[in-house]
C-alpha cells in the first residue's frame, strides 16, 4: 500500500517537467490524480502512463493564472473523487530576461499572473475545500530565486519571494484546521524550461551548483510527495531547497 492510498491530488502544471512526474509519483503510491494543465496533448500522456501502470487519474485543462478555472478544477475534482486531500501549485513560466528597468510590462504581467497570482488562486479555493473534509497537504512550487536575487529576472524572482510569503502566511491561518501549507524551492532542474538555453549556459548553470550537475524531476518530486504524505504530519509553513547546494554558497 502507498503513502498515498486513496488520497485525492491536484497537480497543476502536470504535463511535464517537475508536474509530470509528481504526478506519476503520486499515483504509483496510490493516489488518485488530476493532472492539470493547458497543454491537453501532453495532459493525457501523463494520465494515460498513470492508467497503463496500474494508476487512476483524470485530464482537466485549466489555466492556472485564472481564479475562475482554479474554482472549476476544485469543483470537478470533488465531483469525480469525491474530496479534495493534496493539492500541488507548480504551473508556472520562466519569463523573459531583461533589467528591472528595461523589463516589458507584459512581461511582468504574465509572469506575476501565473507564478503568483495563480498559486494565490489554487490555494485560495483549495483550502475551502479541504476545510469540508478536516484536513489536508498543500505544496506550492517556488525556486531557490524564492530566498535569493538573480540578474535579468526580476518578475520570477519577486513571484517566487512572493509565493514563500504566502506559504507561510497560509499555513500559519489554517494549522488548526488540520490542513498543512508548504513550499518546495529547486534549483534548476532539466525540465522544458531550459530547452530555450544554448549547451554554454547549461553549463554554466552546472557549475553554480556544488554538487555540478543539474537537478532532475523526479528528485524534486521526492520531497513533494513527502511533504503531501502523513509522514510530514508535524511539517507546515516551511520552505525545502531541492538545491544541490546552490543556496548554501
Amino acid at each position: 500500500m502507498g503513502v498515498l492510498q486513496d488520497k485525492v491530488a491536484i497537480v497543476t502544471g502536470g504535463a511535464k517537467g517537475i508536474g509530470e512526474s509528481t504526478a506519476l509519483l503520486f499515483a504509483k503510491e496510490g493516489a488518485k490524480v488530476v493532472v492539470s494543465d493547458i497543454d491537453e496533448e501532453n495532459g493525457k500522456n501523463v494520465v494515460e502512463a498513470i492508467k497503463e501502470n496500474g494508476g487512476e487519474a483524470i485530464f482537466l485543462k485549466s489555466d492556472a493564472s485564472k481564479a475562475e478555472d482554479h474554482e472549476e478544477l476544485v469543483k470537478k475534482t470533488v465531483g469525480t473523487y469525491g474530496k479534495l486531500d493534496i493539492a500541488i501549485n507548480n504551473a508556472g513560466i520562466g519569463g523573459p530576461l531583461s533589467k528591472t528597468a528595461e523589463y516589458p510590462i507584459d512581461g511582468w504581467n504574465n509572469v506575476i499572473n501565473l507564478n503568483l497570482n495563480g498559486v494565490f488562486y489554487g490555494t485560495r479555493y483549495q483550502i475551502a475545500e479541504m476545510l469540508k473534509n478536516g484536513g489536508g497537504s498543500i505544496v506550492n512550487i517556488a525556486s531557490i530565486l524564492g530566498q535569493v536575487g538573480t540578474a535579468n529576472s526580476p518578475a520570477y524572482v519577486a513571484a517566487k519571494h512572493g509565493v514563500v510569503g504566502l506559504t507561510k502566511t497560509a499555513a500559519i491561518e489554517y494549522a488548526k484546521e488540520g490542513i498543512r501549507v508548504n513550499s518546495v524551492g529547486p534549483g534548476y532542474i532539466k525540465t522544458p524550461l531550459l530547452n530555450a538555453l544554448d549547451d554554454d549556459t547549461l553549463e554554466m548553470l552546472k557549475g553554480m551548483h556544488p554538487i555540478g550537475r543539474l537537478g532532475k524531476p523526479e528528485e524534486v518530486a521526492e520531497i513533494i510527495l513527502w511533504l503531501a504524505s502523513d509522514k510530514a504530519s508535524f511539517v507546515t509553513g516551511n520552505y525545502y531547497a531541492v538545491d544541490g547546494g546552490y543556496l548554501s554558497q
